[in-house]
């Protein structure tokens, strides 16, 4: 007669569901799936060069540990490109997936400057539009700068909420709009990365439990440079855009953790990127030029992009890229249709982020200034067809950068910011090598600050590149002219033109103080 032993057998059976529990759990981690609609945070600074972060540059001026921790937990990318070394342009690119040249936007919206007749056409189909088609609550805080005028405002474009200025921060009026609705002016700049950071965490929390998109163009670091008091170093002067850095790395910090806080790391996609390179007191790195050029300094940026789970850790991937591939890589990670009526000139780089040995899906990628395309990034080379100009934004003497004066800079009256600001003097970029001029092929391989022209050692590759420009360029859309609202008389011969120093407090561009009444026009 076989005898039972109730604790041995309940042992057994102890046993059997460990080991169960165990393989499920190896199981489970080893086939993470992607969620179906995961959540996404798309952070895009301003003006903030390759060198600016210090896991990208290792001589960087600036510390950024939990940017440099984001990518240690992430992927980023070191070919990454923005379409044009200015803002507006890049914007619209980064949220249609086109290059400016097909989204039409090609030049800065300026209110003070009159140029308010133009904007990302309502046509043009934005992340914020496909995701909220997927069922996304969708959000921006920050800089807009594709259109001032009614027509053109953010909520036009797929986004529930907004908040931020409508254009650079520089120009006036300098004034907070909340959807449709001015709701602070004049603006004390330095609390803008902070208040644009909390709309982001109040977001987050209000939305967690449903799919979200925010988009969080920041005002930082575009002059004019501002800071909290808790960044603020007033013993340390001319090292603003460090201050500007702490907090913008500290803000990045506060949204990564709101998320894990909430468990939603996992179902969230986080980027971090710029619109441009550096200007003044910035870093470029070991990159030539500076923003409002087309070198390598004003058109690669830091590409940074974390998902736990979906990104693996430590992912380190070389090859091109650029914002032209977010729309086509969100969507396809949100399960969003892109268009099939028009050209989307970007692809989906997910295997670029989740595997350093994936290879670019482009053949070529572009860069302009203005209604020209300037130049072409295929593999290792990059052709300037037009020469990328001088070093300086401003072509100045020595004299001149001394006497230099910002005539969009801080006031005390209405562009309200620190007096402290970088000079012409602070380049943030290399500015040796070979003289700018048109043709010029560089190896970005072996020679990534763009120092030896070597068009004359291989014309097959310049012949190649430029076929693929000039098959490009026979794409190109009408642009439509920017048709001055300029309220001044025109400025005298070799003048240059003054800016009107609008008053804000509404969505109107005519208020004109009164020091200037005596240049309008009769």
């Amino acid at each position: 007669m076989r005898l039972f032993y109730p604790t041995r057998y309940f042992y057994f059976v102890f046993v059997c569901l460990l080991v169960s529990s165990i393989h499920g759990s190896i199981a489970q981690a080893t086939s993470h799936k992607t969620p179906e609609k995961p959540n996404i945070v798309l952070i895009f600074a301003d003006d903030l060069g390759y060198g600016s972060v210090s896991t990208f540059f290792e001589n960087s001026p600036f510390k950024t540990p939990r940017l440099d921790r984001m990518a240690a937990e992430g992927a980023k990318l070191t070919s990454f490109y923005v379409p044009t070394p200015y803002c507006a342009p890049s914007r619209g690119t980064l949220l249609t997936g086109r290059y400016p040249f097909r989204h039409t936007l090609v030049r800065n919206p300026a209110p003070d400057a009159g140029e308010s007749n133009f904007g990302l056409p309502s046509s043009e189909v934005t992340i914020a539009e496909l995701l909220k088609d997927r069922g996304y609550q969708t959000a921006m805080f920050g800089k807009w700068h594709l259109g001032h005028r009614e027509q053109w405002l953010p909520r036009t474009q797929g986004f529930d909420e907004y908040y931020g200025i409508l254009y650079s921060n520089d120009m006036y009026p300098v004034q907070l709009v909340e959807n449709e609705e001015v709701v602070e002016y004049p603006v004390p700049q330095a609390k803008l990365t902070q208040t644009y950071t909390d709309r982001t965490l109040e977001f987050i929390e209000t939305h967690k439990n449903n799919p979200f998109f925010i988009y969080l163009p920041m005002a930082m670091p575009h002059k004019p440079l501002a800071v909290s008091d808790d960044f603020y170093t007033p013993e340390t002067p001319d090292d603003l855009y460090a201050d500007v850095m702490a907090e913008l790395d500290f803000s990045v910090g506060r949204i990564l953790d709101k998320l894990d806080e909430l468990h939603l790391d996992k179902n969230t996609l986080v980027i971090f990127t710029s619109d441009n390179g550096a200007s003044y007191g910035g870093s470029n790195g070991n990159l030539r030029g500076m923003k409002g050029r087309t070198w390598e300094g004003g058109l690669r940026v830091p590409m940074i992009a974390r998902m736990p789970g979906t990104i693996p850790a430590g992912v380190i991937n070389h090859e091109p890229a650029a914002t032209v591939d977010m729309l086509p890589t969100i969507s396809a990670l949100a399960g969003a249709r892109i268009p099939s009526d028009r050209i989307i000139d970007g692809r989906n780089i997910l295997p670029l982020l989740t595997d350093a040995e994936a290879k670019s899906p482009h053949e070529a990628i572009f860069g302009m200034r203005s209604d020209k395309l300037a130049c072409v990034r295929s593999g290792n080379w990059k052709l300037h067809v037009i020469s990328p100009g001088p070093i300086n934004q401003y072509v100045l003497d020595p004299d001149e950068i001394k006497a230099w004066k910002d005539p969009r800079g801080p006031d005390g009256i209405t562009i309200l910011a620190p007096f402290e600001q970088p000079r012409p003097y602070q380049y943030p970029g290399i500015t040796g090598g070979v003289e700018p001029t048109e043709m010029m092929l560089f190896d970005l391989e072996n020679d990534s600050e763009e120092q030896f022209n070597v068009a004359d050692q291989h014309p097959d590759v310049v012949a190649r590149l430029k076929a693929i420009y000039d098959k490009t360029t026979a794409q190109f859309a009408e642009f439509p002219d920017a048709e001055s609202a300029y309220l001044f008389k025109d400025p005298a011969r070799g003048e240059r033109r003054t800016l009107m120093r609008l008053i804000g407090g509404e969505l109107r561009y005519d208020h004109i103080p009164a020091s200037q009444k005596h240049l309008l026009k009769p």
